[in-house]
């Protein structure tokens, strides 16, 4: 049960490390939840300089904190300041989610795979990784949660492609040689033709962001069973994925992928597992217009 807030009673304090950190949706998201169950917890934006990330994440039992979410450029650097990885954070080599241990100590760990994959059932209940190939664009950090997490579920064949083919060639190596090398890296340049025979398209790339230049693809050889994903969030319906359903594919944006990440976290920091609801991804939402 939650706790109620009463006076005897101290918040439990959490909150998401970054720099900068003002621009993130998390505590418009997490106060939405403290709100709707009645939690007696705070949830705020730290602006911790990268020179101090340590030494802040080190600090957070004295602090009385329950724990934090760590964004970017944090995420690498939590890895080495935190007493214990879960093994997702571990492979990755990035941690998104700390919480202090009733003796203090810090374990981190990394709920990005989690929330996409939460994501794809919730917004396509019927896809199932199957036999059909999956294709993903890119090779940065979210892009290694994303193709983790693929593998994981069971994805048999993963084409990744990148605009620098250096970059894709890291992140097969280091997370496909983990389950038997279910990686093809594909060149940017072969990227429409990538999507022959797929049945999952993933756009971790900025392209097609809102300000960035344009994701350009030729769906065609893509078949129309297919589910495609864009992870951004800004505009929510991306130029991909609107030409995707106009040509008949179902499709998932990715503003569900940032509310479920944040499930595993509220629920150790505040004791409750959170529901992702439509009034909670509206909540979220229309902060990106404030």
């Amino acid at each position: 049960m939650a706790l109620q807030d009463t006076p005897d009673t101290k918040p439990i304090q959490a909150g998401v490390i970054g720099w900068p950190a003002g621009h993130s949706l998390s505590p418009r998201l997490h106060g939405f939840w403290l709100q709707q169950y009645g939690i007696n917890g705070t949830y705020e934006a730290i602006e911790v300089r990268p020179e101090d990330c340590h030494d802040f994440i080190r600090g957070l039992a004295e602090q009385g904190m329950a724990g934090v979410n760590v964004t970017v450029p944090h995420k690498e650097m939590a890895c080495n300041a935190v007493d214990r990885l879960d093994a997702n954070a571990k492979r990755l080599g990035a941690v998104n989610t700390i919480v202090v241990q009733p003796d203090g100590t810090l374990a981190g760990s990394n709920t990005d795979g989690f929330g996409f994959m939460e994501n794809l059932k919730t917004g396509a209940p019927g896809w199932a990784p199957g036999s059909n190939p999956a294709v993903v664009l890119g090779a940065g950090g979210a892009a290694r949660a994303v193709v983790a997490a693929l593998l994981d579920a069971g994805v048999s064949e993963l084409r990744l492609c990148n605009r620098t083919r250096t970059r894709a060639d890291t992140l097969a190596a280091d997370i496909g040689g983990d389950i038997g090398g279910a990686i093809t890296v594909v060149d940017w340049a072969e990227r429409s033709g990538a999507l022959a025979g797929a049945g999952l398209l993933v756009n971790t790339t900025t392209l097609g962001m809102t300000g960035k230049p344009p994701l350009e693809i030729d769906l065609g050889p893509l078949p129309i069973t297919a589910l495609v994903n864009d992870i951004v969030y800004t505009p929510l319906m991306t130029p991909l994925l609107e030409q995707a359903k106009n040509r008949g594919n179902a499709i998932v944006d990715g503003i569900g992928m940032l509310l479920h990440q944040a499930r595993p976290g509220f629920r150790q920091w505040f004791g409750v597992d959170a529901d992702v609801t439509d009034a909670l991804k509206a909540h979220v939402l229309a902060g990106l217009d404030q």
